[in-house]
């Protein structure tokens, strides 16, 4: 027989019947094909091993490597290859010399037109390599689930063996099953990590949400943004500021017989609270007296305590009216809900760091010591200041909130108060309007409707407070306000900390909804509500009449 692509070279003599490994002279070996060497009889067999770099000296006929293939690099004249050890029963010697010979093949190096060792060569069966037509040991066949072209083992994407390189079966290893096409019975489809399952394949796994490569999908409600951070207040930080200047602005507004108040108003109503704290310094500084010392002494009522309240930190002046809302006969629970339902994490941290500075014990013992029942649960939860700030919405998790929510209320006999506490005191201001919005949905009815319904007293008015400061605070605040100034008299503490507080967060935003909630403008009603320099004040901090 003989191998196509190859024809028959002529040139050596017949090779002995006793030397042949094909057996039987009736079975000769491919003509043109030296049995000693492996080589085409159309090299010198001694002078093609020389410094070939081929291992044990040549090729083995019966592991059915073949010459080397075209297009290498010939060798550089003067350079010989380094010999190699000749292998017993082979008959193959190094040629001294082993460097160029002009008019000779080059040892180790490829001939054009001439079958190369290690490469797979046309028609030719390959060792280690899957065979036409023969089946496999442990490997799917053409027309079984899970054939595979590639050699055994091979993955999608893994480079091609390299030339001269046998693969070795890879064991054990799952075979990627064709598109449209089953994995092997007893076999789990091959996934690649950190990709989900191709949709093609039938049966193919479930996504698992839970793994880190699958990242959490929240779907439905968008993400609500957290609680604003631009500030939208009426004052802002003065331009061109000096304290120094402004503490003599100051000292000459009282200094003397009389006061000028306008002048105060006119300074004070102007600058940031930061800005006061460093007036106050510069003053102390400059004078060597103290500045709310020389303004307790100088103003009175309500102009005073606006005063007073303007020139004190906000989370020193909100630790204040917290301590001022627990002393004393009665409480007023309304301040206490106002500012610890409406305050940042941050802000509440520091007020209890205050609080314990500056009364000695704690906002928590301060709490407990005036209030009880579940009030007091709602008061201590949201003192921790430990809500979730987050902008995330998982709508899973919001839907299991209001079914607990409906379950704990509309949906059983009594309120399961707890329920309500550990949900709108810890969940995020974004999860609870998405929590608002899906209660409306499935339940037809508010969540406020349904506190008015299970709850009353104190409980009924703080959480009341903290859904309507949660959904919209410019609007509680708003109606707040309102309420402070409705009727008969006028709760001026109210009015105070809210003007003075919101100053420099959220004034304007409440001004729009003042004027949207009511019709008219919250400076038309302070207007009217108040009067002299008590106004005065107040209305350079509302900043205008829209």
């Amino acid at each position: 027989m003989s191998y196509p692509g190859y024809p028959p070279m002529g040139g050596f003599p017949p090779i002995p019947t006793g030397n042949n490994p094909w057996g039987a002279p009736s079975n000769p070996p491919p003509i043109g094909l030296d049995m000693q060497s492996g080589f085409s009889q159309q090299y010198n067999p001694q002078q093609f091993m020389q410094g070939s770099g081929f291992p044990y000296g040549g090729m083995n006929p019966h592991q059915g490597a073949y010459p080397p293939a075209d297009g290498a690099y010939p060798p550089v004249p003067g350079y010989g290859a380094p010999q190699q050890p000749q292998m017993p029963g082979y008959g193959m010697y190094p040629q001294p010399g082993g460097g160029h010979q002009p008019g000779m093949p080059q040892p180790g190096m490829p001939q054009p037109g001439m079958p190369q060792p290690g490469m797979p060569q046309p028609g030719m069966p390959q060792p280690g390599m899957p065979q036409p037509g023969m089946p496999q040991p442990g490997m799917p066949q053409p027309g079984m689930p899970g054939f595979n072209q590639g050699y055994p083992g091979q993955l999608p994407g893994q480079p091609l063996p390299t030339p001269g390189h046998t693969p070795m079966p890879i064991t054990g290893q799952p075979t990627m099953p064709a598109p449209g096409q089953h994995p092997m019975p007893g076999q789990p489809p091959m996934t690649i990590p950190g990709q989900q399952p191709v949709p093609s394949y039938p049966q193919a796994p479930a996504v698992n949400p839970s793994m880190s490569q699958y990242p959490s999908q929240s779907s439905g409600t968008p993400n609500i943004p957290p609680l604003q951070v631009a500030k939208r207040g009426t004052i802002r930080d003065a331009p061109n500021f000096d304290p120094l200047r402004d503490a003599e602005v100051l000292r000459k507004a009282m200094k003397g017989f009389g006061t000028d108040e306008q002048a105060i108003i006119e300074c004070l109503g102007s600058r940031s609270s930061k800005q006061r704290q460093q007036i106050s310094l510069s003053f102390k500084t400059a004078y060597g007296k103290d500045l709310i010392k020389d303004l307790k002494s100088e103003l009175s009522g309500n102009f005073e305590k606006t005063i007073l309240a303007m020139m004190k930190a906000p989370t020193l002046y909100d630790a204040q009216e917290i301590h001022d809302a627990i002393k004393g006969a009665g409480t007023d629970e309304e301040c206490l809900i106002e500012i610890l339902a409406s305050r940042t994490n941050a802000e509440i941290l520091e007020i209890n760091r205050l609080y314990k500075t500056e009364f000695k014990k704690t906002l928590e013992q301060a709490i407990k010591s005036d209030t009880s029942g579940h009030f007091q649960r709602l008061l201590i939860s949201l003192s921790q200041g430990n809500r979730d700030e987050s902008s995330h919405v998982d709508m899973s998790l919001v839907q299991r909130d209001v079914q607990e929510l409906y379950a704990a209320g509309e949906n059983r006999l009594g309120t399961d108060e707890s329920k309500f506490n550990a949900i709108l005191c810890s969940r995020s201001r974004a999860h609870l309007n998405a929590v608002f919005h899906e209660y409306q949905r499935m339940c037809n009815r508010d969540l406020e409707k349904s506190i008015c319904r299970e709850m009353s007293g104190d409980l009924e008015r703080g959480m009341l407070a903290v859904v309507k400061c949660l959904k919209n605070t410019p609007a509680f605040f708003a109606e707040r306000l309102y309420k402070a100034m409705k009727g008969a008299g006028t709760k001026d503490k109210t009015l105070i900390r809210i003007m003075v507080s919101r100053s420099e967060v959220d004034l304007l935003d409440i001004r729009q909804e003042y004027k949207r909630m009511y019709g008219k403008s919250l400076y038309t009603d302070i207007t009217g509500d108040t009067s002299g320099d008590y106004k005065k004040i107040l209305l350079k901090l509302c900043g205008g009449n829209d």
